[in-house]
């Protein structure tokens, strides 16, 4: 039986229908918002023998079809998943991951299709409400349903779900992901706003997901299965006391001298050996770390020392250099206890902008920022492959915390790309990766706004609602703790945030509390950071190719391509610079040659001006024909000089007074409307006596009295008559002519 159900969402209904698509899944769903619709689907499997996490699977399916496009790769179908669709099923998974039992080890996945794309709503806020909605009304247990909404800040106004169109002017972007007890997931970019306008926004959009999740409740009263029932993975709580009682009283001592891993290895294998044998190994190993967990907890909570001796708001030692590497553009490196990433900065034109094939309107960018996490970071050994999702949401964050800070493209028309090398990590390496990232920018000379900087701020829960925030947390903290809040911003406001939970859901008081501790963070981070390099650095690298913008006429934007791109080709062979074409006009050059540009410039300069009556040019005579000699003016220009205007006497034929490939100086005498330029060489050898012809040059020639009455009898609109000769003789020309000519033949 097909369902409907709809509800207000923003400027504009929201819809579910199910009941008609993918029936065998355990949970399906149809969502409509606008003219995006997307098929959302939950399935479950039994548990995978020996697992010890719970296997949770988003993926979110680009279908190009949904906005009318064939793929752009070689197959001409859709591979692997674009950073686009990454960002959006880790965006879905991380809120729906702490609401399934814990225990849980039953594989789920979670498909998410776009079927239809207007283009002017994303999909980032319908990918959550449509998981949950497949969730919520399946057999699978979860502890739903939740909402997810994006808010924008234009004009002084808040702004739910915006479009593309009001994201390229909003200066906020946030999404918030909340379930009927509290705000679930956070992702943010902003231009700097301040802390009490963040939390105004994510309290309204949090008021905005209660009314989904009402649908959502209703829709699984109304066709929900019941839940099925679940093997729980872990040990019994009959192991947890026994192991309480054998080893409780030694907790404390092996949390101050070893440390957390080293500790719960030697507890485990100790109580192995002594209790029995029925006991499998891996339960003892999760009972000793819950119980070592608990011992922490309790002490954090009641104000005790970190496990490396750190009070709750207390850094770790910080140090920033710059100008590592000699041949790079710029570089940065920033430590913040055992964590520790290297910035590097790399320029380029326009045309190494990256190109983006996904169901969003953008189709090019012209900055990136990516993020390596090599085995070595963390003392491991393994295979070392493309980025995963990990890499990937890193990259993203530190990107989207940077981007605000960036000169804007008209006055600084560059591709940037940043790479973090995560060189040793221990807590919070994408904040750590803002800060290089900085330094290298610095470094490199880029005129930036402001620098920025991140932390990470984390929770650790107890009874009766007490909770402890913990600033820069470590690696243990981030494994034991209640959640991993990340905070970028400038002295003046935040950039990004991210948040991500392991508690069923998180207070409005906790967010309110965090935004303030880790502004205060952040300025002391951005003073260590100004105390390695004060200020932007005044010159860019040399090795960094010099960008000039320059703007031509729309309808001449052919002429500097040429047919098939021959022309533009042309210039960048001979310049040496690149030379990127836009649309409106723009083009921009670039080398760190400065001579290869302004030729570049020159070559472009000449392709695309209007030649005026009067200009004098050196030519080559790139054509002969019986009535006169082509000269090329500039590159693709050519004029003609009739054979009467060849030399101040009679010529009988154009081969007499000039050759092919020949360079000859002539005048501009005229020009019709439909482009064809007439030019003169006697009106310069009249005008010999004047002077030297560099110094006539100089100015556009206007002419002999002589000559401009006589045009002034013929007027204007009437061509010159034409005249053609045989060929003659040279020997039979006069014998007096001006030194600068071709000697007579004798």
């Amino acid at each position: 039986m097909v369902s409907h159900f709809e509800c207000q969402l923003g400027s504009m209904p929201l819809a579910f229908e199910t009941g008609k698509l993918a029936q065998k899944a355990s949970g399906s769903v149809v969502l409509r918002y606008g003219d995006n619709v997307m098929l959302a689907t939950a399935t479950m499997t039994e548990p995978r023998k020996g697992i010890d996490f719970f296997p949770l699977t988003v993926d979110f399916e680009e279908r190009m079809y949904a906005r009318g496009k064939i793929p752009g790769s070689f197959f001409r179908r859709e591979g692997r998943p674009s950073t686009n669709a990454t960002l959006i099923a880790r965006m879905t998974d991380r809120p729906l991951r702490p609401l399934f039992p814990d225990g849980f080890r039953n594989e789920v996945q979670v498909i998410l299709t776009p079927f239809s794309s207007d283009q002017e709503n994303p999909f980032e806020p319908l990918s959550i409400i449509g998981a949950s909605a497949a969730l919520t009304i399946s057999d699978i247990p979860f502890d739903g349903p939740i909402s997810g909404t994006r808010m924008g800040y234009i004009n002084d106004q808040l702004i739910v779900n915006p479009t593309f169109e009001q994201l390229q002017e909003t200066k906020l972007d946030l999404l918030v992901a909340g379930s009927k007890n509290g705000v679930v997931m956070i992702e943010a970019g902003s231009e700097q706003v301040q802390e009490d306008l963040m939390f105004e926004a994510i309290k309204q959009a949090q008021s905005v997901n209660l009314q989904v999740i009402e649908l959502q409740e209703e829709m699984a009263d109304t066709i929900g299965k019941e839940k099925s029932s679940f093997h729980f993975h872990g040990f019994s709580p009959e192991l947890g006391q026994l192991v309480k009682d054998t080893a409780g009283h030694k907790v404390s001592d092996l949390l101050d001298n070893n440390g957390f891993e080293d500790a719960v290895k030697s507890l485990s294998d100790e109580l192995t050996e002594s209790l029995d044998a029925d006991h499998d190994q891996n339960e003892v190993k999760d009972a000793v770390e819950s119980l070592m967990e608990g011992e922490f907890r309790k002490r954090i909570i009641d104000g005790g020392p970190r496990p490396d001796g750190r009070g709750a708001k207390e850094i770790r030692s910080i140090s920033a250099e710059v100008g590592l590497l000699p041949r790079t553009h710029g570089t940065g490196l920033f430590a913040r206890g055992e964590t520790q990433i290297l910035g590097i900065v790399t320029l380029g034109s326009v045309g190494d902008a990256q190109k983006v094939d996904t169901l969003s309107p953008e189709d090019t960018k012209t900055f990136m920022l990516h993020y390596n996490f090599p085995p070595y970071s963390v003392g491991e050994a393994r295979r070392v492959g493309s980025p995963g999702r990990r890499e990937i949401g890193h990259g993203a964050l530190a990107e989207k915390a940077i981007a605000p800070i960036l000169p804007d493209e008209d006055d600084f028309p560059y591709t940037l790309r940043i790479v973090c090398e995560a060189l040793s990590s221990n807590g919070s390496t994408s904040m750590a990766s803002v800060c290089a990232g900085t330094l290298a920018l610095m470094d490199a000379g880029i005129p930036i706004k402001t620098p920025v900087a991140g932390i990470s701020i984390g929770l650790i829960t107890g009874e009766d609602d007490k909770y402890v925030t913990l600033t820069d947390i470590q690696g243990l903290e981030d494994h034991i703790g209640d959640m991993d809040f990340k905070v970028a911003g400038s002295k003046e406001g935040i950039t990004a945030i991210q948040l991500d939970i392991k508690v069923k859901y998180i207070s409005m008081d906790v967010i309110q509390d965090t935004l303030e501790q880790a502004r205060e963070a952040r300025l002391f981070l951005l003073d260590k950071m100004h105390e390695a390099i004060p200020e932007v650095r005044e010159e860019m690298s040399p090795y960094a190719p010099r960008i000039v913008s320059i703007s031509v006429p729309v309808d001449k934007i052919g002429a500097v391509i040429g047919p098939g791109g021959k022309t533009i080709r042309s210039i960048v062979e001979e310049t040496g610079a690149t030379v990127d074409v836009q649309d409106d006009g723009t083009v921009i050059i670039g080398s760190t040659d400065g001579l290869a540009s302004d030729k570049a410039i020159k070559r472009i300069s000449d392709l695309t001006r209007e030649i005026e009556v009067g200009e004098i040019f050196t030519g080559k005579v790139v054509k002969i024909a019986p009535f006169g000699a082509f000269v090329e003016l500039l590159p693709g220009k050519d004029g003609l000089v009739h054979i009467s205007e060849l030399a101040d006497h009679h010529v009988p034929s154009v081969e007499d007074e000039v050759e092919l490939g020949e360079e000859i100086t002539v005048v501009v005498k005229a020009k019709d409307p439909s482009g064809k330029i007439s030019l003169s060489r006697r009106m310069l050898l009249d005008e010999d006596s004047s002077g030297p012809s560099s110094e006539r040059s100089s100015e556009p020639f206007r002419g002999s009295g002589r000559e401009s009455q006589s045009e002034g009898r013929r007027g204007s609109d009437r061509p010159p008559r034409p005249k053609f000769g045989g060929p003659r003789d040279r020997n039979r020309r006069g014998d007096t002519r001006p030194d600068h000519r071709r000697p007579r033949s004798s």
